[in-house]
């Protein structure tokens, strides 16, 4: 496939705090509970999240993967089976969410997707390969970095992500830039202060995907949703299927149902165990 354009995203850690949630973020107001829940809302959340890109021009074509995909991950830090599990789980759970295969290989030649946890001096050199002489302002305080490549037809064939375990650790948001860096990569790239409760928002305290990230990617990976399809193509199909999910009562239960993921029971009952230095 011929490469059209390399699409970059990061994360950056809250104002709010450094701290690690290992409850089930659930504490919602009514009020923005029903006001996520509306048609229009979720379609604007859906709009700015999937059909935008803050760090790259891109024409409001949908990009969304056809294939497998298929993730190698690239230890070059300790703790491995501590990261492996908590990638595992989070495949799991976009593979029941969407309906699209997610998973773990053992090496990079059957991989689309390289996973590479290592050190912050190390997300800053590959950064500054990819991004010159604008790495070091956009890549101060990252917590993770990644970016995948869409042929002429926007669909994704190839990604990588790459997570600094000392800068994430420092910040308590280590499951968060697993959770955010690796369901960004199925296509929803953009981060928006509009979309609230979302992972995508970079002023939420949360952790793990919320009801509104469950929806975005439900519309995402449906059938009729298609790489390359325009914004306002996309857009009509999209409140479509938004109609039918509230006519089901998808979006009602979305919370319930994305809480069934085994990040949320296991982050509600235990705490993670790492070792002093990663090492």
């Amino acid at each position: 496939m011929t490469n059209r354009k390399l699409n970059l995203f990061w994360r950056t850690p809250l104002s709010r705090g450094l701290f690690f949630v290992f409850g089930v973020c659930a504490c919602l107001s009514v009020v923005a509970q029903e006001k996520w829940q509306k048609p229009d809302f979720i379609l604007h959340a859906f709009s700015e999240i999937a059909l935008k890109n803050e760090y790259s021009q891109h024409d409001g074509r949908l990009r969304k993967w056809q294939q497998p995909l298929k993730i190698w991950i690239d230890h070059r830090v300790g703790d491995r089976q501590l990261h492996e599990q908590l990638v595992r789980w989070h495949v799991d759970e976009l593979t029941r969410i969407t309906g699209h295969s997610v998973s773990l290989v053992k090496g990079p030649e059957t991989a689309n997707i390289t996973l590479v946890f290592t050190r912050f001096e190390d997300m800053q050199r590959q950064g500054r390969e990819q991004l010159g002489n604008n790495a070091d302002r956009v890549l101060k305080g990252a917590l993770g970095l990644a970016n995948f490549k869409t042929n002429k037809e926007q669909v994704i064939y190839r990604g990588q992500v790459v997570i600094p375990v000392d800068q994430a650790r420092m910040h308590g948001k280590l499951v968060s830039c697993v959770v955010e860096e690796l369901t960004q990569i199925m296509g929803l790239v953009n981060d928006s202060s509009d979309v609230y409760p979302s992972i995508f928002n970079d002023h939420t305290p949360d952790d793990l995907l919320s009801g509104l990230d469950y929806i975005l990617l439900k519309i995402l990976y449906h059938k009729q949703m298609q790489a390359g399809m325009g914004r306002d193509q996309a857009m009509k199909m999209a409140r479509t299927i938004v109609l039918q999910m509230q006519k089901s009562g998808e979006i009602e239960s979305a919370w319930k149902n994305v809480s069934r993921g085994e990040l949320y029971r296991l982050m509600g009952f235990r705490q993670l165990n790492y070792s002093p230095e990663g090492e």
